[in-house]
C-alpha cells in the first residue's frame, strides 16, 4: 500500500497516542471525520495499522529482567524451524522470535522476573524444546531507551 502524507500524519499521530478521538486526529490532518474515520479504516484492512495496545511498564508488573537469547537448532530443516516456531510461541515469556543470519538461527527477547525465574524458565520450558542444539544467553543490565514510534517519512 503507498501511503500518501495525510496517511503518513495519521500514523504518526496514532502512534503518539492510540486513543485519540477521530475528531481529534482528523483535525490535526486537516481532514473531516469521515474521510479520516476511512483512512484509518483503509489501513487497518491493509494491516498497516495491525492493532492497537497499551504499554505496560514490564517492572510495574514485577518483571524486572529482559535477556536475549541465541538460539542454534540442532538441524537446519523447515521441520525444525515449523516445530521450533510454533512451541516457542506459545511461551508467555517470550516477546519476539526473529530468524537471524550467523552462527545462530533465531534471537529471542524473554522477559522474567528475575534471573532465577529466567534459569527456570529455560531448563524447564525453553530447553525442553527437542531441535534446540544451543541456547547463549545475554541478560540486559540497563534498558536505555525503548523506541516505538516508527520513522515515517
Amino acid at each position: 500500500m503507498k501511503l500518501d502524507k495525510k496517511d503518513q500524519q495519521l500514523l504518526n499521530a496514532l502512534q503518539d497516542n492510540a486513543r485519540t478521538s477521530v475528531s481529534e486526529l482528523a483535525q490535526s490532518v486537516s481532514l473531516s471525520d469521515t474521510p479520516c474515520l476511512r483512512r484509518i479504516k483503509k489501513l487497518e484492512s491493509a494491516n498497516v495499522i495491525s492493532g492497537y495496545h497499551a504499554a505496560i511498564n514490564p517492572k510495574a508488573v514485577d518483571l524486572n529482567v529482559s535477556v536475549y537469547a541465541f538460539v542454534r537448532l540442532n538441524q537446519n530443516s523447515v521441520a525444525a524451524a515449523e516445530q521450533f516456531e510454533q512451541q516457542v510461541e506459545k511461551l508467555e515469556h517470550v516477546l519476539e522470535c526473529s530468524v537471524i543470519s550467523g552462527s545462530y538461527d533465531y534471537l529471542l527477547k524473554i522477559i522474567a522476573a528475575d534471573l532465577e525465574s529466567y534459569e527456570s524458565f529455560v531448563k524447564h520450558k525453553l530447553g525442553s524444546i527437542d531441535c534446540i542444539a544451543n541456547i547463549e544467553s545475554t541478560v540486559v543490565l540497563k534498558q536505555a531507551f525503548t523506541k516505538r514510534h516508527l520513522p515515517l517519512a
